[in-house]
């Protein structure tokens, strides 16, 4: 399921928001909070960022430039003041993919988000490559160098999690619901037994474990 962070100190406007895309069939999470956002969005797991340009701690286009310093391709559909051109152009020049300008229908902010994310969907990578390692995602294979690597699908769909955020540290929380879509059990070990599984197969300096956070491709 597609999930939208709605950011916004505006509680009647987060409440409107959320009710419609909910009914849209869309998750959602929220906040007023420009750093509290920053937190959300570097845990991963957001699809698109419904993002205020006014917020009290940090303004949306701080927010914005620091997700672009960091390397974040996150959709980021910009919400601005309809008289304020000038925090239009700053959110379109700081990275935004889009704006829609308050007061604002649902309807108009539900086109642009279904043709954010269709733009999104059409660039989604069908290769990943990281320091020799290649998965194919339409073929489902996995190489390094010229060697052919069996994975299990299990296997190949962790490989391609860790490939995504490559350099970024996974919960085994994160993996977990990723991986195995359903809630962490504390007392599962089966991101761990993956984990070894591979590094059996794809060298055991690929994956690096931080200590007490989760895991890291390197």
């Amino acid at each position: 399921m597609t999930h939208i962070l709605i950011v916004d100190d505006e509680e009647r406007i987060i409440s409107f928001v959320r009710r419609g895309l909910t009914a849209a069939g869309y998750a959602t999470s929220s906040t007023g909070s420009g750093l509290e956002a920053l937190a959300l969005l570097r845990a991963g797991g957001i699809d698109l960022v419904l993002l205020d340009i006014g917020l009290p701690d940090i303004s949306g286009l701080e927010v914005l430039a620091r997700l672009r310093a960091e390397g974040s391709m996150v959709t980021v559909i910009a919400l601005t003041a309809r008289d304020s051109a000038r925090d239009l152009v700053a959110g379109l020049d700081g990275g935004a993919d889009d704006y829609v300008p308050k007061p604002f229908t649902f309807d108009e902010l539900l086109a642009r988000i279904r043709a954010r994310l269709r733009d999104r969907d059409r660039a989604v990578p069908t290769r990943l490559e990281h320091d020799g390692l290649v998965l194919d995602l339409l073929e489902r294979r996995a190489t390094i160098g010229d060697h052919d690597i069996e994975l299990s699908a299990r296997e190949f769909a962790l490989a391609e999690e860790l490939m995504r955020h490559a350099g970024q540290v996974l919960s085994r929380e994160q993996l977990l619901s990723r991986v195995w879509g359903y809630d962490f059990d504390p007392g599962s070990n089966v991101v761990d037994v993956y984990i070894r599984y591979l590094r059996t197969k794809l060298g055991a300096e690929r994956i690096e474990t931080v200590r007490g956070a989760g895991y890291r491709l390197v």
